[in-house]
């Protein structure tokens, strides 16, 4: 059996109230409503950390899409 270990901060996320299809928008989708629920999200700092520390390579996290990241990755 594997244990999955869920941040706390998590329980307090937004996005656990809404379907997780609108963070992983199609190919040349949108994402403009996932960014719009992170907008107003109380830990969208902490989630936008977990996705660079645990190299979350899809999806919206902490309002920032998988092309920002990269770019962020590059110049840091």
């Amino acid at each position: 059996m594997i244990t999955v270990l869920v941040p706390e901060w998590m329980a307090d996320a937004l996005c656990a109230q809404v379907d997780n299809e609108l963070f992983f928008p199609e190919k040349g989708a949108s994402s403009r409503e996932a960014r719009k629920v992170c907008s107003s999200c109380l830990v969208r700092k902490e989630c936008l950390e977990f996705s660079v520390n645990t190299g979350q390579r899809f999806g919206v996290w902490g309002g920032i899409s998988e092309r920002e990241r990269r770019k962020m990755k590059r110049i840091a």
